[in-house]
């Protein structure tokens, strides 16, 4: 989601033009940015770019949309574009900073977010995106200044603790990094990252059973992060509690299949059990992304030798042998294979070379890697006390020592927390969406029901409209090759009105479209021309309550963003402006008592208006009409917890996660230990 960013960047003056087209196209492509229809957006600021090249906001959203779309190079080059066409607009060094991040520019990235600060000193995002510039650079000095004026500015920002505690970290400093993580958790007790930050310093103070207890509740605040269940899995190794940490792994390579060190520790945590076979999956799997990985390789010679396959361990020990040849191990493991085989004097030969080497250590011969290989032939011990390597360690008698992650790589905790991404770390704690009758479905990853009305199937059967139309809160942005057909359809339907202006379906038809390329304005007069026409179609009414009630959100948020522009007089949204959108809802139901969706879209616009009796009234006709309701299950959980009846609202959640709203665990960590 990016409403983060884009109802503090999006929502800007509107354009004062003195052609009312090019208003309206700049309204809708800031629309269409806003529901997050970023391709479809970007035709709309073209059109402007074309009409009026001089001004700086076509620009600047489009370095938006194409931020989103991961355009980055694009998205530099219009910043640029609309910087130099007005150099005083924060937002645009804001997005080029994001934008230089992501191509490695941080020195270009440090320049925007200075020059933003000039003009926005109190600005967090600002603050907190320079000082992870400066982390990525090592720059750990100025990353600790940027933090003080962050700190001066919000006391309060709990991400700032943890951006100074991993700069301790890298300086070496324990003791103050633990100070900020500790500061953080005063905070905020449900920030998964402080608990996981506490967890890591505590695993380098050796102190496993606070760690793993720390990665508990990392966990149980965020259950889909597969770094927790690694570095858990470390903790519990330590303890010597294999089968909990090999089930740690497990989880982490549910999340994540291709962990390198998941896949790793856990073939060696197998092989430990006996668990061979799976163990060898574990290791081809290392071998398979990494094939000059010698210790995997070695790894997996030992156990296909230990299950009896010993030409697959001879050709995995000729492998590392081949690329270590002062490898001991490997010539005395391939020896035991060769005579297994009947290769007596393979066996030999490669008896004569650890005979050798440790004849030549009795008189003094110091080659570097004999000697590393000292009481390692028989393949058993560690070189050290140690059981743990670092990922980059390449010394083959660690072979057999569980892997963690580089110095680099542990860097990279904050390194990417870059602010005002599409993505949102942690589960906004929001409703789910209103539903709409549109063409095109967003995949998810759970299979929830299929959502159906037997009115909407019999209408798809007529053949009136272009598409299949589906109910669903889940609505996709449209790809180019879709804005073009459905900009070519709304000519076709033009057509077709004019030549049959009684007719309520074309109408409904043209709507449906004008709606998918945003024009919302449009297609509720297409849908008001569809409700004079035929009284009776349900649909209408349905979709011209969902536009307008995106129109009022878009409001909302562009009214929130433009508070604090002297002599604003935007008329303020209440409750009275939902009547409109309630009324269509009522006639709905009135209609079609059994569509279940009216129910549940009513009930998410007085839960907006934080009218919760009246929205769990509607959430429970719902439910009853659709026992498999998993929306309404969802939001009818969060309303009871905004009433402050937390067991009945996890009750709901539990059920929403049952029926595939996966975010509902979340949720439920979050509130479960918090009282009536």
């Amino acid at each position: 989601m990016i409403k983060r960013i884009l109802t503090v960047l999006l929502l800007f003056p509107t354009l004062v033009c003195a052609q009312i087209n090019t208003d309206r196209v700049m309204t809708i492509a800031r629309n269409a940015l806003y529901f997050e229809d970023y391709v479809l957006s970007i035709q709309y600021f073209n059109q402007v770019i074309n009409a009026k090249p001089y001004l700086y906001e076509p620009y600047f959203f489009r370095a938006l949309a194409k931020l989103n779309l991961e355009d980055f190079q694009g998205a530099e080059a219009d910043c640029d574009a609309a910087i130099q066409r007005n150099p005083f607009v924060v937002g645009a060094y804001q997005i080029r900073g994001l934008a230089r991040i992501r191509q490695s520019k941080f020195d270009g990235a440090i320049e925007d977010y200075q020059k933003a600060l000039h003009y926005d000193p109190e600005n967090i995002t600002l603050w907190h995106n320079l000082t992870l510039s400066h982390i990525q650079k090592k720059d750990y000095n100025s990353a600790k200044e940027d933090l003080e004026s962050l700190l001066k500015v919000s006391p309060r920002y709990t991400r700032a603790y943890l951006m100074r505690g991993e700069v301790s970290l890298q300086q070496k400093d324990t003791i103050a990094a633990l100070t900020d993580f500790n500061k953080a958790l005063e905070l905020d007790k449900y920030d998964p990252d402080a608990w996981a930050a506490r967890a890591i310093v505590k695993l380098q103070q050796s102190k496993y059973a606070e760690a793993e207890s720390d990665f508990d509740r990392a966990i149980h605040l965020s259950a889909k992060n597969a770094g927790n269940y690694i570095n858990r899995a470390l903790a519990r190794f330590h303890q010597n509690n294999l089968r909990g940490a090999m089930s740690d792994y497990d989880l982490a390579l549910d999340i994540d299949p291709n962990n390198f060190i998941g896949h790793y520790n856990r073939g060696l945590l197998r092989a430990r059990v006996g668990d061979d076979n799976r163990a060898i999956e574990d290791f081809d799997f290392v071998i398979q992304m990494e094939p000059d990985n010698m210790m995997a390789v070695f790894n997996r010679g030992l156990l296909r030798a230990q299950t009896g396959d010993y030409r697959g361990a001879i050709q995995d020990y000729t492998t590392v042998i081949n690329q270590y040849p002062n490898f001991l191990a490997g010539y005395y493991q391939r020896s035991e294979a060769r005579r297994k085989i009947g290769d007596k004097k393979g066996a030999e030969q490669d008896e004569f070379k650890v005979m050798k080497a440790q004849i030549d250590k009795q008189n003094g011969v110091t080659n570097k890697d004999v000697a590393q290989n000292k009481d390692k032939a028989d393949g058993s011990g560690d070189e050290d006390g140690e059981k743990t390597r670092k990922k980059s360690d390449k010394n083959m008698n660690n072979y057999r020592k569980i892997v963690i992650a580089d110095d680099s790589e542990a860097e990279q905790r904050y390194t990417s927390d870059y602010r005002g991404r599409v993505q949102d770390k942690n589960v906004n704690i929001t409703l789910e969406p209103m539903f709409a009758l549109t063409y095109y479905e967003k995949m998810s990853d759970v299979k929830r029901s299929v959502n159906f009305h037997k009115y909407i199937e019999d209408l798809n059967r007529t053949g009136i409209l272009s598409k299949r139309l589906r109910i669903t809160n889940m609505e996709a942005p449209l790809t180019e090759e879709q804005v073009k057909f459905h900009f070519a359809l709304i000519d076709t339907h033009t057509s077709a009105i004019v030549a049959d202006e009684k007719s309520a379906s074309k109408r409904f038809a043209r709507a449906i479209d004008f709606y998918l390329v945003q024009d919302f304005s449009s297609a509720v007069a297409d849908l008001t021309q569809t409700i004079l026409l035929d009284g009776d179609f349900f649909p209408a009414y349905f979709m011209r309550a969902l536009i307008r009630c995106k129109q009022l959100e878009y409001q909302k948020a562009e009214q929130a963003a433009e508070t604090d522009i002297p002599g604003d007089k935007r008329k303020e949204i209440t409750a009275v402006d939902y009547e409109v959108v309630r009324k269509d809802l009522d006639k709905v139901i009135n209609l079609a008592p059994d569509f279940v969706y009216a129910y549940y879209n009513r009930a998410n616009v007085s839960a907006m208006l934080k009218d919760y009796r009246a929205a769990i009234a509607d959430y429970d006709k719902a439910i009853e009409l659709n026992p498999d309701f998993a929306d309404a299950y969802f939001n009818r959980g969060l309303t009871h917890i905004f009433l402050g009846n937390n067991k009945l609202g996890i009750s709901d959640l539990s059920k929403a996660g049952e029926l595939g709203i996966v975010s509902a665990y979340n949720v439920i960590k979050r509130f479960t230990d918090q009282t009536e």
